[in-house]
C-alpha cells in the first residue's frame, strides 16, 4: 500500500514530462500545441457555459421550491415497494442533473443520519455508480452538435435505476 501512496504523489509529474518529452521526441511543438488546444478548450467551455447556468439555476429553483420533496411523495410508493430508502429520493433526481448539487443534498444527509447508517451506505455508492444524465447529454452533445440522441436518454435512465438497485443491495451487504 505505501508503493502506492508514493506512486500517486509522482504520477502527474512524471506524466507531465512523459508528454513533453514524448513531443520533443516527435519533433513537435509541444507549447504551441497546448496552446491552440486550450484556445479550443476555451471556446468549447464559452460554447456551453449556457447550458451549465441553465442546468446550475434549474436545479436550485428544485431545491428551493420544495419540487423535489413534491417528487418524493410522489415516488413514495414505489421506493418502498423497492425498498429504496425514501429520503433518498431527492438525492437521486438532483444527481441526473448536477453532481455537485447532489453532493450537497449528500452531506446534509450524512449530517442527518450518518456515514455509517444504512442510508449513508446507500447513499455514497448510489452517488458512485449513477451519472449526472442530463448535464452529459446536454454538454457533450451539444459540443458535438448532435441532434438525435436517439437511445441515449432511455439507456442512461435504465443504468442509473440499475445503480440505484445495485446501491440498495450493496449497502445492505
Amino acid at each position: 500500500m505505501g508503493f502506492l501512496v508514493y506512486l500517486s504523489d509522482y504520477i502527474m509529474p512524471l506524466l507531465f514530462f512523459y508528454i513533453i518529452g514524448f513531443g520533443l521526441l516527435m519533433k513537435v511543438h509541444v507549447y504551441d500545441e497546448f496552446v491552440k488546444g486550450a484556445k479550443k478548450g476555451l471556446s468549447t467551455v464559452v460554447s456551453i457555459l449556457p447550458t451549465l447556468v441553465g442546468l446550475m439555476m434549474g436545479v436550485g429553483i428544485l431545491r428551493a421550491s420544495g419540487a423535489l420533496d413534491a417528487v418524493g411523495k410522489i415516488l413514495q410508493p414505489a421506493a418502498e415497494l423497492l425498498h429504496f430508502p425514501v429520503e433518498l429520493i431527492p438525492l437521486s433526481v438532483v444527481k441526473m442533473f448536477s453532481s455537485s448539487a447532489a453532493t450537497g443534498l449528500l452531506l446534509d444527509i450524512y449530517q442527518k443520519y450518518g456515514t455509517d447508517s444504512l442510508i449513508g451506505r446507500i447513499a455514497s455508492i448510489s452517488m458512485s455508480c449513477t451519472e449526472t444524465i442530463f448535464y452529459t447529454l446536454s454538454v457533450y452533445y451539444m459540443a458535438a452538435k448532435v441532434n438525435k440522441t436517439r437511445w441515449t436518454l432511455p439507456g442512461a435512465l435504465l443504468a442509473t435505476l440499475s445503480g440505484l438497485a445495485a446501491s440498495v443491495v450493496l449497502a445492505g451487504w
